[in-house]
């Protein structure tokens, strides 16, 4: 009866334990492989969802979010910057989205 008991306690405690994880907040970031369109000409890089807007020469290459932060580029205009800006939120919310269940502020990660 006791080791039920036992049990019983580890399994809350656990499920306690998972359920914080899951909605405690944490600063969200793009990852490094995140597709970006590295500008040579003026040194910077573009979102994807903004490159029609941009004014790109044709010194272009397509890369990640990586290598353009080891060439320190910094982003093209405010929409680039606008769409790889950090944002805090709790791993549900993050896992919500992944599966469209709400709607993602950025496309481009």
């Amino acid at each position: 009866m006791q080791k039920m008991n036992i049990w019983v306690i580890l399994s809350i405690l656990a499920a306690t334990a998972f359920l914080i994880f899951l909605f405690v907040p944490r600063e969200n970031v793009p990852p490094p492989n995140t597709r970006v369109v590295l500008e040579h000409t003026y040194r910077t890089y573009i979102a994807p969802s903004c490159f029609q807007e941009a004014d790109a020469t044709n010194f272009l290459e397509e890369s990640t979010l990586a290598q353009a932060k080891e060439l320190e580029y910094p982003p093209h205009s405010d929409c680039t910057a606008e769409a790889f800006k950090s944002n805090n939120e709790s791993r549900f919310t993050s896992i919500l989205k992944e599966f469209g269940v709400i709607e993602k502020e950025s496309e481009d990660w």
